[in-house]
C-alpha cells in the first residue's frame, strides 16, 4: 500500500514512465510539483500543452518543426548536396550544436533491428532515396549509431545507395564501438565529422 495520496502516486508514475527515471527520481520529481509556486507549475504544464499541440516533424526530413518544413530544409545557406542520416531528431540536434556542420538531415525514427522486428521498410529509407534521387544530392553521411542496429542500418543504406554515383561516407573518428550518439561530446561529433570514411 503505498504512503503517497492517489493524486501523488499517479503523478510519480507518469514520471516513472518516463526514460531513465527510476522510483526515486520520479517520487522527488513529485515533490517539487508539489512545493513549486502554483504559476511555475502552470507555465509549465502550458508548455507541455504547447509542446504537444505545435511541435510536428518536417515533411522533408523529420526534424522537429512549428511548420510543415523545418528551419534547415528552409535556410538558402545549408548546402543542400549533403545529408547527413541520423537515427533520431535528437541525434541532429546534437550534430547541429557542434556547428561544424552545413548540409541538412535526413532523420530515420530509428533503426534496422531484426529481433525487435524493425526492418527496412519500417523506418525512413524509402524517402532517403527519393530525396537522394530529387535534390541531386552529391555525399551522404551516415551518422546512425556505432551499435549492431546503427551499423546494419549504415551498410544497408549504402548498399541501397551504391548505384547513385554519390559519396556515401560513414562518422567514425572518435565514436566508441557500441556507443550512442547522443551520449557523445560535441568536440567528439565534429572530430566524426570531419574524419568520416567513405563506405
Amino acid at each position: 500500500m503505498s504512503a503517497h495520496t492517489r493524486s501523488m502516486q499517479e503523478l510519480i508514475e507518469h514520471f516513472k514512465g518516463m526514460p531513465g527515471v527510476g522510483a526515486k527520481t520520479a517520487e522527488r520529481f513529485a515533490f517539487y510539483v508539489l512545493k513549486s509556486p502554483l504559476d511555475v507549475m502552470e507555465r509549465f504544464s502550458s508548455a507541455i500543452k504547447r509542446v504537444k499541440e505545435s511541435v510536428k516533424f518536417c515533411k522533408k526530413c523529420g526534424n522537429l518543426s512549428e511548420s510543415d518544413t523545418c528551419t534547415i530544409c528552409n535556410d538558402s545557406r545549408r548546402d543542400k548536396t549533403i545529408i547527413c542520416v541520423v537515427e533520431e531528431p535528437k541525434d541532429l540536434i546534437l550534430i547541429e550544436k557542434s556547428g561544424h556542420y552545413r548540409g541538412t538531415y535526413h532523420v530515420l525514427f530509428g533503426a534496422i533491428a531484426p529481433l525487435d522486428g524493425i526492418g527496412p521498410e519500417d523506418i525512413r529509407i524509402k524517402e532517403l532515396i527519393n530525396r537522394v534521387k530529387e535534390d541531386k544530392v552529391k555525399e551522404v553521411i551516415l551518422a546512425t549509431d556505432s551499435n549492431a542496429e546503427g551499423e546494419t542500418t549504415a551498410l544497408y543504406i549504402s548498399n541501397q545507395l551504391k548505384h547513385f554515383k554519390i559519396k556515401i561516407s560513414r562518422i567514425a573518428y572518435g565514436i566508441p564501438v557500441g556507443e550512442k550518439l547522443d551520449y557523445i561530446d560535441q568536440a567528439t561529433i565534429i572530430k566524426a565529422l570531419q574524419g568520416r570514411s567513405s563506405m
